[in-house]
């Protein structure tokens, strides 16, 4: 063993030692709320790798898609061969600058958030997914008190996943945990469309 081997082994003995020590306190394993915001592109992506983790674990999982619906995904396919363990429910209709109907958008907002309160309510849910509920909270689409009052009651077990850009204040303070997609580059930008596989 060279001097460099010797040195790297002992560092990574180290960190392995405080590591380890540092598990000893995570104690705790409860439901977590858990929000996906930011203008980078991966928010909707990352929680159905949640979803796809869930599943491999054998938890039952609900998806309630806010704007997507319109579009045929690829998760859907998926998650269509997991009857049992994933109720997954695309109820929006589009961008709200395709649908250009407040009234509307609200209306159907409404419906699928009737869904996920009805997942959260019922503790046979291991986990929820809300996707694009920041999109539908942004443009008061939904009262976010209620939102966060059932968030806050739900089974102390249940993973709650909230997706979309600009998640209100409230929100971020009330979750466990937070990521921010940052973008850094997009093809979008250099006029590439939005592909199978990537974006749906």
């Amino acid at each position: 063993m060279t001097r460099d081997d010797a040195a790297h082994a002992e560092k990574m003995r180290k960190i392995q030692a405080a590591r380890a020590t540092m598990m000893e306190t995570k104690t705790e394993e409860k439901g977590l709320l858990i929000v996906h915001t930011g203008k980078g592109k991966g928010k909707s992506s990352a929680a159905m790798g949640m979803v796809v983790r869930a599943i491999g674990h054998g938890m039952k999982v609900g998806v309630v898609q806010f704007i997507k619906g319109a579009m045929l995904t690829g998760e859907k396919a998926v998650f269509d061969a997991f009857p049992e363990q994933v109720e997954f429910k695309p109820m929006g209709e589009g961008f709200t600058w395709d649908t250009q109907d407040r009234a509307r958008d609200i209306a159907v907002t409404r419906t699928a958030w009737e869904e996920v309160k009805r997942m959260i309510a019922d503790p046979s849910y291991d986990m929820v997914l809300a996707d694009e509920l920041n999109i539908v909270l942004r443009y008061d689409y939904l009262p976010l008190d209620e939102v966060l009052a059932i968030f806050a009651a739900r089974p102390p077990m249940q993973h709650v996943i909230a997706t979309g850009r600009n998640a209100p204040d409230a929100l971020i303070e009330a979750a466990d945990l937070v990521t921010e997609m940052t973008q850094v580059k997009h093809p979008f930008r250099s006029g590439v469309k939005a592909q199978k596989g990537i974006e749906f």
